[in-house]
């Protein structure tokens, strides 16, 4: 891992992700490239008639931007870590695509809204376009985790999708980077019903190609596919739930998106979503 980027609005959320990616970079040894937008008033940029701010206020705004930047490295970065910081003037959505063009991270690590911890969470607009259409994969952070550790990661999925191959792949390089074990999980819902055998055997054929020395396999019975992550995530004491995306609806053909709403809104553990 080499590059790491992390979207910043200096609210509570983006602090939490930050203090996140800290700690990535220190086990990893990876850049850290914050990224801060500006959605400028039309007086701004134009700076026509009627404009409502003048250049000298424009540009004491920026400064002040600027200068809250550098403040905001020195307070999560120690001097080990190599930490860029760039603005953009663009809606924060456009702002991430076009920077993640550039500097081609290796992930994105985001904030979620919420008001506590025991508060329903609810995913951003602009965190859920990004899951939903980035190819990098994207950590989602809900809450501030005062004690760092990915010792285990839930991959979540039905085993079916030969694309999802390539996904587990890349979680297992993340999993390796931090000397994780990987809990692979098939949901049993009372509509969508198989044997323990079946899809035990089922996983163990699916993953004979892929070289996963520490992991678990596990089939959860539960009324629904979130409530079976969740259930078990919680059971488990999990670090992180790992998950498929593809563009059309956040989570991949196993979840609907009924389901990929509860279960952003429940999970308060990191959630790392990789598209198909």
């Amino acid at each position: 891992m080499k590059r790491i980027l992390v979207p910043i609005d200096f609210s509570k959320t983006s602090e939490f992700a930050t203090k996140m990616a800290s700690r990535i970079a220190k086990k990893s040894g990876a850049d850290i490239y914050l990224l801060h937008m500006i959605e400028l008033p039309t007086g701004i940029v134009d700076m026509g008639a009627g404009a409502n701010f003048s250049i000298p206020e424009s540009m004491l705004y920026l400064r002040k931007i600027k200068e809250r930047l550098v403040e905001y490295k020195e307070k999560y970065f120690d001097s080990k870590t190599t930490v860029h910081h760039s603005i953009l003037f663009l809606h924060p959505y456009e702002g991430i695509e076009k920077y993640t063009k550039k500097i081609n991270p290796d992930i994105i690590v985001m904030g979620s809204k919420g008001h506590s911890e025991f508060d329903e969470i609810i995913i951003g607009s602009n965190t859920e376009k990004v899951v939903r259409t980035s190819e990098t994969p994207v950590l989602v952070v809900k809450k501030n985790e005062r004690k760092f550790r990915i010792k285990n990661i839930v991959f979540a999925s039905d085993f079916a999708n030969e694309e999802e191959k390539e996904v587990l792949r890349k979680v297992k390089v993340f999993a390796d980077n931090f000397g994780s074990k990987i809990h692979l999980l098939k949901v049993n819902t009372p509509s969508n019903f198989e044997s323990t055998y079946e899809a035990r055997t089922s996983i163990q054929d699916y993953i004979k190609d892929i070289n996963l020395d520490k992991c678990t396999v596990n089939i959860y019975s539960d009324v629904s596919i979130e409530k079976g992550i969740l259930h078990f995530a919680q059971e488990l004491d999990a670090d992180l739930i790992s998950l498929c995306t593809h563009g059309r609806s956040g989570i991949s053909h196993l979840f609907t998106s009924s389901v990929t709403k509860n279960l952003t809104k429940k999970a308060l553990k990191p959630m790392l979503t990789i598209r198909v």
